[in-house]
């Protein structure tokens, strides 16, 4: 069951020096103007990152200017009205705890110990100072966390910034000393500053759980496959107008597939960067970033910076007020609507990272959803048993593990789409499994690189040498497979060659290399295809891929000719109905950032859906639950939508 409906986040890092901290704040107009958004979940600051606390706290450090005690105020008013609150603790950060035990700070290998901030430069930087776990801080982080658990109404704790540092501070270098462990050795170090992060969030786990058993809990900072055991839920911190739109897309296909049974949170700013009071983004760009988590099973949470003094800033309600409205229309279909795709793209994760990152990755994120596939981002942490299909992009090193579930997936009968380094075992050598259809000879040289369309997986593409933008791999035919398509050679290759600049490098020949090799089960592309399309996005390999995925899965769970490359379709599960999301809104870059102003109009867009054997008894638009004409052929319903306005959901029951 949906353990959120809707969710605000307000941030509350107040410096030291404001002199007025809460004169104007009235908790009971505070939480009305929440419980009229329809919010049934707040997080509000117990202590910041400038190390002053909230309430009457016995052993941290009040905000000298507050006179009276906040959390509590909010936390009773919130439980009279059914507003679940949960309290947030910086774990990392906190100039004014350690400007008073000076022994509690961190110190980095170089000897830092002041922390700057993301985007900052110079001395000027408005950085914070950081707080070793192994120092006496941690004792003092539990026992505030006490205060609260002992005598507050709140249901949950939210703790940011928990990073591993490599710290080399006298605690950090004792207990390292004790251990047995180098203090001077960097990755040693670096070692036991994970160690040391991993020990508070169980510290803090233990402890909450043991008075709080049904407590929320989260641990932000924490990669979510090693958090998840502790945590209630997960929150997805994307604000797509500092970071962009493309993280937005993969933290929600991904942290599904790592929470299991547990809620996502999809948390996205009113403002357009951290510590940016006075934004305010479009009702479209809010919508936008809110109705594509609740698509894919995330839960809408808005950020807001909350003014020191309490004034509500109604205008920013006013704008939740408008977006939440128009989202809560949909919530009898929408929530506890789950995505059930039967494609994984598979990528693993790098140490202390959130999720799967890199060129390929993203990239193939985005092509993906371009062509409206319906699938999941998965690393090892999720099962794969499900999916009928895996892709692996570009780089995907083949450990004993994923061999090992390769081969199982092979077995049952699933397939394969890879493309140029996928599938080498970890000393790049050669690709594991036997029935890979290519036999690897190492890097290509070309530069550029070409190939050449051919035969039934060529249809759309022009019948002329294209550019990948990227490398690739240089291989032969396995004994199982068919090459369709071959590297094309360039005149020269593409540099400085002691005497001239050979930027121009037409295409010479074509040579016997394998460019698109296939087996029964296996489909695999020697360039590196996802890479070149994050490099130049040409149309051409994201065709030559739709036409790959349809020689694997041909039976494509949604099929439409109408629905532009820039518009996204997803469908999710619900009791006897199917949910087919449509998003029509164009992200674009303005100046440094990233943009949605306008929900873009469709007109008369035809859509298949594939109905796994089931009859449709009818097709409408919600929530007006207008019906539309419907035509039900071939295993597929087609619908056609008169019209859609930057959201539609079109509820298929059988």
């Amino acid at each position: 069951m949906t353990k959120f409906k809707y969710a605000l986040f307000f941030d509350f890092h107040t410096s030291t020096e404001i002199p007025d901290v809460g004169k104007t704040f009235d908790a009971e107009a505070f939480t009305d103007q929440v419980k009229s958004c329809g919010v049934d979940f707040i997080t509000w600051h117990a202590r910041c990152n400038q190390g002053n606390a909230y309430y009457d706290t016995r052993c941290g450090k009040r905000h000298p200017s507050l006179t009276f005690d906040m959390i509590r105020s909010i936390g009773e008013a919130c439980r009279r009205k059914g507003i679940r609150f949960s309290v947030y603790f910086n774990g990392y950060f906190s100039d004014e705890e350690l400007l008073q035990h000076r022994d509690w700070m961190s110190i980095e290998i170089k000897g830092d110990s002041y922390h700057c901030y993301e985007g900052f430069t110079g001395f000027n930087n408005p950085g914070v100072r950081a707080a070793c776990y192994n120092s006496p801080y941690r004792e003092h982080l539990k026992e505030m966390v006490r205060e609260l658990l002992a005598d507050y109404p709140v249901d949950g704790f939210f703790f940011d910034c928990l990073a591993a540092p490599s710290c080399i501070c006298p605690h950090c270098v004792k207990e390292m000393r004790e251990k047995g462990i180098d203090p001077t050795d960097p990755a040693s170090v670096h070692k036991f500053g994970l160690f040391s992060v991993r020990r508070l969030c169980s510290e803090l786990t233990e402890m909450i759980r043991k008075v709080k058993p049904d407590s929320f809990l989260y641990f932000n900072g924490r990669p979510a496959e090693e958090a998840i055991n502790m945590e209630s839920h997960l929150e997805c911190e994307c604000l797509p107008a500092l970071y962009g739109y493309e993280g937005l897309t993969a933290n929600a296909l991904y942290l599904r597939t790592v929470a299991g049974n547990k809620p996502v949170l999809g948390m996205t700013g009113r403002f357009n960067d951290w510590g940016d009071f006075g934004g305010l983004r479009t009702a479209e760009s809010l919508e936008y970033d809110l109705f594509y988590g609740a698509a894919n099973g995330v839960r809408p949470d808005i950020g807001s910076h909350f003014h020191p003094r309490g004034e509500l800033d109604l205008p920013v309600f006013d704008r939740i007020r408008e977006v939440f409205g128009r989202m809560q229309q949909y919530d009898e279909w929408v929530l506890d609507a789950v995505n059930s795709p039967e494609i994984a793209l598979v990528y693993p994760v790098k140490e202390e990272e959130y999720r799967p990152t890199g060129n390929a990755v993203d990239s193939a994120v985005r092509m993906l959803t371009e062509l409206k596939i319906q699938f999941d981002l998965v690393s090892e942490f999720a099962s794969w048993d499900r999916y009928n299909l895996l892709i692996f992009p570009d780089d995907v090193i083949f450990t004993p593990e994923i061999a090992q579930r390769v081969e199982k997936h092979l077995k049952k009968g699933g397939k394969i789409l890879a493309t140029s380094r996928s599938g080498l075992d970890p000393e790049g050598k050669k690709f594991v499994i036997p029935q890979w259809p290519a036999i690897y000879k190492g890097p290509v040289s070309y530069d550029p690189l070409y190939f050449l369309p051919a035969g039934e997986l060529a249809q759309g593409l022009p019948s002329m040498p294209l550019s990948v933008y990227a490398s690739g791999s240089l291989v032969q035919e396995a004994e199982n497979a068919k090459t369709e398509m071959f590297l094309v050679k360039p005149y020269l290759f593409s540099g400085w060659d002691g005497l001239r600049s050979n930027y121009y490098n037409p295409p010479e020949k074509v040579t016997d290399e394998p460019f698109l090799l296939r087996n029964e089960q296996i489909l695999y592309i020697s360039g590196e295809l996802f890479s070149g399309y994050g490099k130049r996005a040409p149309k051409q390999l994201r065709e030559l891929l739709g036409n790959a995925l349809r020689a694997l899965e041909p039976n494509w769970k949604i099929r439409s000719s109408t629905l532009p490359s820039f518009a996204r379709a997803f469908v999710q599960k619900k009791g006897n109905m199917e949910l087919l999301h449509i998003l029509a809104y164009c992200p674009e870059g303005r100046g440094k950032a990233s943009a949605v102003e306008d929900r873009i109009t469709l007109s008369d867009t035809e859509i298949a859906l594939r109905t796994e054997g089931k009859r449709v008894r009818k097709a409408y638009l919600a929530p007006d639950r207008k019906e539309l004409p419907m035509e039900q052929k071939d295993g597929y319903c087609t619908v056609k939508i008169p019209l859609i306005v930057g959201y539609a959901l079109i509820v298929f029951e059988y």
